[in-house]
């Protein structure tokens, strides 16, 4: 019978084998996370387009659009900084920006906001929002 339990549940120490997609995961490009005090250099001082979300830990609306702006930051990667910035932590470039709902996406080019979003919007959206100012 030992043959057959091993067919039936696989032996006793196999361990799950890590997949490649699990692994691609892992080396996919995630958002930057950024402060008040690197904003400046990481954000206004990119030589390129920036998007940043304002999110909160506890706003659902923010979880929402998490996997969005993880979705951007691979699809963009190397044509667009794409940061995350946590206004519970970091009040100053909320208050700087006049951000008086979250989630609020900025999208910034030259060193001054350009567009933004305001509330969870479909991948689409946003993606229209980098085409639009990526060459503009």
């Amino acid at each position: 019978m030992p043959g057959l339990f091993e067919k039936l549940f696989g032996g006793k120490d196999e361990k799950p084998q890590a997949t490649s997609s699990t692994q691609a995961q892992a080396n996919r490009p995630k958002p930057i996370h950024v402060t008040d005090a690197d904003f400046e250099e990481v954000v206004l001082k990119a030589d390129k387009l920036a998007i940043v979300d304002l999110w909160a830990e506890w706003c659902n609306p923010c979880h929402l659009i998490a996997p969005i702006i993880e979705d951007l930051a691979a699809e963009y990667d190397g044509r667009v900084v794409v940061a995350k910035l946590d206004v519970d932590h970091n009040p100053n470039t909320p208050a700087r920006f006049g951000i008086m709902g979250i989630p609020t996406v900025l999208f910034i080019k030259n060193g001054r906001e350009v567009d933004r979003i305001v509330g969870a919007q479909s991948y689409v959206a946003f993606a229209n929002k980098v085409e639009k100012w990526l060459d503009a």
